[in-house]
């Protein structure tokens, strides 16, 4: 089992930024992926990035890359998702969430689930 626990969202002005965090435990922590996930109202839940645990490079969704950026604290077992240049269209629930193995943008590969934390952009 793995938990998460997601903190970080709020109101912020186009062009500004936040940094959400994904706080994990779990036994098979060293062996997980974590991705980033949002959904907006009315629209389908949308992959913004995801890492392994140990090992290679984030890989992020076309609509973020260049603007947010994914990180991991080994020593405080979390992950974070720095966001940049934020935009209207950028508001959303935002999601973390991990699986056990490699990276996958699809949200349905992905077993266990933070809360959300709203972003919201305005113009």
């Amino acid at each position: 089992q793995v938990q998460l626990v997601e903190s970080g969202g709020g109101l912020v002005q186009a062009g500004g930024s936040l940094r959400l965090s994904c706080a994990a435990s779990g036994r098979t922590i060293g062996t997980i992926s974590v991705g980033w996930f949002r959904q907006a109202p009315g629209k389908d839940r949308e992959f913004v990035g995801a890492t392994v645990w140990i090992g290679t490079n984030p890989y992020y969704g076309d609509s973020v890359k260049g603007r947010f950026t994914i990180s991991r604290d080994s020593a405080k077992n979390t992950v974070y998702l720095q966001m940049n240049s934020l935009r209207p269209d950028d508001t959303a629930v935002y999601y973390c969430a991990a699986r056990v193995g490699s990276i996958s943008s699809s949200y349905s590969a992905y077993d266990y689930w933070g809360q959300g934390t709203q972003v919201t952009v305005s113009s």
